[in-house]
């Protein structure tokens, strides 16, 4: 017997600055608040398919895609791939929908992406949880690789990436990197890598965090609790999600603790 359908799987071609995208999403309707979820560096949709085994989000709406260069989605010109034109497509697929107010979940490169764009029109966005997004230079443990491995080789770099993430002691690191060279285009690295460094050491990433005027959770695993600016950012309003037996990977390490506190901060609004 085939199982019902929890969500729409279909492609949606957008064209971002002249750059052609096939974009693979995920969605659903209903009457509740949507939500965009934005994924990592190296993830994909998938990530968060599962909001639809949980009860408590009955109702919601979402969207959930393939970054461009990652996962299903296609993109004519790789090199064109840095976090503005993520930040582009995700305005793109929100106009696609014609979704005018929403909730965000972002992780990782996709938290950087979503501070971005609650940045640009904060009127939208009814909340925000940042899950170990960029906000701080020392948030680039990933992504500063691509200057403290520096490889004229992009292939080079990446196969070195992936091994050097097999082999990290973080929780999770070996499922992730198991899948990396699969999930996403070399020609997309780079670009997505130094637009990440590039942003958190120069773009005043903390100021636009703690200044976005929406019930904002900033969500890591307990191994990263050694981040300098937790108490700071706790005392200025910022809800602390700590998720025990976890690092970088909450989907993957602590799946249902992660959705109990997205649903948290949503229930705020």
């Amino acid at each position: 017997m085939p199982h019902p359908a929890r969500f729409t799987h279909e492609k949606i071609p957008l064209n971002i600055d002249g750059v052609q995208l096939d974009l693979a999403v995920i969605h659903r309707p209903g009457a509740q608040a949507p939500i965009l979820f934005l994924h990592g560096f190296g993830s994909t949709k998938e990530d968060y398919a599962d909001i639809t085994l949980q009860p408590s989000f009955d109702g919601h709406p979402f969207i959930a895609y393939d970054a461009p260069g990652c996962g299903e989605s296609a993109c004519s010109d790789l090199s064109r791939i840095n976090i503005p034109f993520l930040v582009k497509t995700a305005q793109a697929i929100l106009k696609h929908f014609g979704i005018d107010t929403f909730h965000l979940v972002g992780h990782s490169m996709g938290g950087l992406t979503g501070l971005m764009l609650a940045h640009g029109q904060p009127e939208r966005v009814l909340s925000f949880v940042d899950i170990e997004g960029n906000i701080a230079p020392e948030d680039c443990f990933l992504s500063r690789q691509i200057h403290d491995h520096r490889r004229d080789d992009d292939a080079r770099f990446f196969r070195e990436f992936i091994e050097r993430t097999r082999q990290a002691s973080d929780p999770a690191s070996a499922l992730y990197a198991a899948s990396l060279s699969h999930k996403v285009c070399t020609g997309a690295v780079r670009g997505i890598f130094e637009s990440m460094v590039d942003l958190s050491d120069n773009g005043q990433l903390m100021d636009k965090f703690l200044a976005l005027p929406f019930p904002r959770q900033y969500m890591y695993g307990v191994t990263n609790s050694h981040l300098s600016y937790l108490y700071d950012i706790a005392a200025q309003g910022v809800h602390l999600a700590c998720i025990p037996d976890c690092g970088h990977f909450p989907m993957y390490s602590n799946p249902m603790l992660m959705w109990q506190h997205i649903k948290a901060l949503q229930d705020r609004v």
